[in-house]
């Protein structure tokens, strides 16, 4: 905060003890009549101190629309390029979705009992758009040029900027034709649960319930993903290079996009552990997509505490990658050094 901000922000308190001490009249027990004036001090000082948080807020939230405009700018600076890289994701979008259906001409769901047929097979598949591309879009580019910062020094210049670091390494690009797919994801989504409720056979219609958990999941969804993937780019700093970024994130992040059910048995099962419990990519899409595919009640008590667990490893995934980048960070050393 400047320094015209900060004697902004003090005024109220000064302005509210002044009052105070006008208004008080001498008294001879002083401990008694002090105290308003303290609890006043003390309230005004609270107050300041929630403008200020609120304050702070908002300055992250102004400078995340400033790189979103550029971005945008500069991607529309190249608008030939950005309808082909739209495109693109479309196409490869449509291809998957030509893909999907024709395995279901030869099967009638994904795995033998798991419950997902055709239309709830393509809201997880959905489900699964809208998370990657949110991710792709605001935090793949910024992941994979995290090295590069390292390697030219450019990451000396981002630990001066009076701002989190983690922020600005994090939301520094967007790459705004990513969410393609999303949209791609609206239609599908559509399509799907308009075909899930007026079926003949076993129609669903989702509750508003359904669709508000829907949302909270995908965005512990989102900030599991994005969580992992700051654990990655911090590796950077300990390995000097990491282009093999994409590729790990790619591996990983491959298994959750099928149902977990088909992991739950045989040699899988090992893979359904380690994936659901210690790098828990399986309930990124698993858990959002069942909340609004399938009835809520009733629910298995295995189910209600997949939703528990999904919670739980949102907050680890954060507070761990948090602690991941600050420690990698404290091993840094300057590329002028």
């Amino acid at each position: 905060m400047s320094a015209a901000g900060r004697t902004l922000a003090a005024w109220p308190v000064t302005a509210g003890m002044e009052v105070d001490a006008m208004q008080s009249k001498p008294a001879t027990d002083g401990s008694n009549q002090d105290r308003p004036a303290m609890d006043d001090h003390w309230m005004n000082e609270a107050s300041v101190s929630e403008r200020e948080a609120g304050s702070e807020w908002m300055r992250y939230v102004r400078v995340f629309g400033t790189f979103a405009r550029n971005s945008l700018v500069r991607d529309m600076t190249f608008r030939a390029n950005f309808v082909i890289e739209c495109l693109s994701s479309i196409g490869w979008t449509l291809m998957n979705v030509g893909f999907y259906l024709i395995i279901f001409q030869f099967t009638g769901s994904i795995g033998a009992d798991t419950g997902w047929d055709r239309e709830r097979f393509f809201l997880f598949l959905a489900t699964t758009w809208f998370i990657n591309s949110i991710v792709q879009a605001f935090f793949m580019p910024n992941a994979e040029e995290f090295s590069e910062l390292i390697r030219t020094g450019g990451l000396d210049f981002a630990l001066l900027k009076p701002i989190d670091t983690q922020f600005l390494i994090s939301f520094r690009r967007v790459s705004w034709s990513s969410l393609a797919n999303f949209l791609a994801g609206l239609v599908i989504a559509g399509v799907a649960l308009t075909k899930l409720a007026t079926r003949e056979v076993d129609p669903h219609i989702p509750s508003v319930t359904s669709l508000l958990l829907y949302v909270l999941f995908c965005m512990c969804g989102i900030v599991i993903m994005y969580s992992l993937m700051i654990c990655l780019s911090a590796t950077s700093i300990w390995l000097g290079r990491n282009q093999t970024l994409y590729n790990f994130w790619f591996y990983i992040t491959n298994f959750s996009r099928y149902p977990m059910e088909i992991y739950n048995r045989g040699w899988g099962t090992p893979m359904y552990g380690f994936f659901t419990f210690v790098v828990p990519v399986l309930v990124v899409v698993n858990v959002p997509a069942r909340l609004l595919a399938k009835p809520i009640d009733p629910r298995t008590n295995e189910e209600w505490l997949l939703v528990g667990w999904a919670l739980i490893a949102t907050v680890m995934s954060v507070t761990f990658s948090r602690w991941v980048f600050r420690r990698a960070l404290s091993s840094y050393r300057s590329a002028s050094s």
